[in-house]
């Protein structure tokens, strides 16, 4: 099963700082719920894993990440994603993202991002509709964790970002991230939005 998405994500970060980020693999991994980067294979090959937890129940899923293209001039990513778990799902995920600057006020950018995800095995019988929610809300999640995150990060002046509550150039404490994706929490909102739609259309 294949899920193409298309997103926008406004920040209150400017376009230098969120490139910075974006290019630092394994800061950026960190930002999603779940995943990390555990091992550097070669500059643009990694390995890494996503935890996913519902209940009591852990599941792991490993793989590899590679670098396709990075070009700085555009602020643009190209990555390749695949992996699997013990249980024979797989995943695969072809992602490019670009950051876009904010001309109207140079201390906000747009993240861009543009993906195709395919899907095999068990997660694949929750369908094409329910996978692109449960995508949105990990975006979510990881979209504000990487704004925080970039925040912290010097500016060109040397300083950080007022919102980040720091205004010298001492290094600001990293934002905490949850290191498990909470599928359970996930499992709630989406038996939540799918009553909503029911009593919706009984209205």
């Amino acid at each position: 099963m294949e899920v193409k998405l298309d997103k926008q994500y406004p920040l209150d970060v400017d376009a230098a700082r969120a490139w910075a980020l974006l290019t630092d693999l394994k800061a950026t991994a960190n930002c999603m719920p779940g995943a990390e980067i555990t091992e550097q294979l070669s500059e643009t090959s990694f390995k890494g894993g996503v935890k996913v937890k519902v209940g009591p129940a852990v599941a792991q899923f490993g793989g590899t990440v590679d670098v396709i293209e990075a070009v700085a001039a555009e602020r643009k990513m190209v990555l390749r994603g695949k992996g699997a778990d013990k249980g024979g799902s797989s995943a695969s995920m072809d992602l490019t993202a670009i950051i876009t600057a904010d001309p109207a006020n140079p201390a906000h950018c747009v993240l861009n991002g543009q993906a195709a995800v395919i899907v095999n095995g068990k997660f694949a019988q929750f369908g094409g509709r329910m996978m692109v929610q449960v995508s949105d809300m990990l975006l979510a999640q990881f979209v504000e964790n990487f704004r925080q995150t970039a925040l912290t990060l010097p500016a060109a002046d040397g300083s950080v970002a007022a919102s980040s509550g720091q205004t010298s150039a001492a290094p600001a404490a990293a934002p905490v991230v949850a290191r498990e994706i909470n599928g359970l929490a996930i499992f709630w909102a989406l038996v939540k939005s799918w009553f909503g739609g029911l009593l919706g259309k009984k209205a």
